[in-house]
């Protein structure tokens, strides 16, 4: 069996999102991905989760080619290999429909950097993409949705690395990681800022948030060279 750790994590990741709350029956997946091969290890489709197995999950090429496995793969497929071929750091992507940030999303709202704690994990907003057109729906929706994705990062100058998620216009999240464990988080925390937002401009609406100074000092703390949160 290929990759017998990394379909190991993916599962752990997939579960987390259960765990968690922020998916729904056979909502949501979790993938990861093998640089050195050049191998996604992906859930399958419309599995039950208590019924996944490592040995379920499913191996592709980072073209979505099946290498490995006899069931069909993540209809979101399309979306993670290109977010791999495309953001070169990322080693894990998992998407889901959790309420609050999918709730942003189907509003076409990006995610207001409003507080501390958004500003840990995204450093500024969370954005969303523009709709997708009618042709882009009709043709190959999955890979337009990464296409989407993609453009708007480089268009806005948006750094992957440094904003882990994105919601998609009229869809839902996205949220990347360093390994699948990592992305799991990223999607956790994204809906509780999500929540927490959401419930801030309801009290206060048209509130622009903290200065950037504080953004920048709660994100700088926990990433980079100068990070300064945890244990060395």
């Amino acid at each position: 069996m290929l990759l017998p750790a990394l379909r190991a994590q993916v599962l752990e990741a997939n579960l987390e999102l259960v765990h968690r709350g922020l998916v729904l029956y056979t909502f949501g997946n979790a993938s990861g991905v093998d640089r050195e091969q050049g191998l996604v290890v992906i859930k399958p489709s419309g599995v039950d989760y208590d019924k996944l197995r490592p040995e379920h999950m499913v191996v592709t090429d980072l073209d979505g080619r099946i290498v490995e496995g006899d069931l069909r793969p993540s209809s979101d497929l399309d979306t993670h290999t290109l977010l791999y071929r495309e953001f070169a750091n990322i080693g894990a992507v998992v998407h889901t429909h959790s309420e609050f940030a999918t709730s942003f999303a189907q509003a076409g709202l990006a995610i207001p950097a409003l507080g501390t704690t958004h500003a840990d994990y995204f450093y500024g907003p969370v954005p969303c993409t523009p709709e997708l057109t009618t042709e882009a729906i009709n043709g190959r929706y999955v890979h337009e949705t990464g296409v989407a994705i993609v453009n708007h990062f480089r268009e806005h100058n948006i750094d992957p690395d440094a904003v882990p998620a994105v919601l998609v216009a009229g869809h839902a999240p996205f949220c990347w990681g360093k390994d699948p464990h990592d992305a799991a988080h990223n999607a956790v925390v994204l809906e509780a800022v999500a929540r927490m937002a959401y419930k801030t401009l309801t009290l206060m609406p048209g509130h622009q948030g903290v200065p950037q100074s504080l953004l920048d000092r709660h994100y700088f703390r926990k990433h980079g060279a100068s990070a300064t949160y945890g244990q060395c």
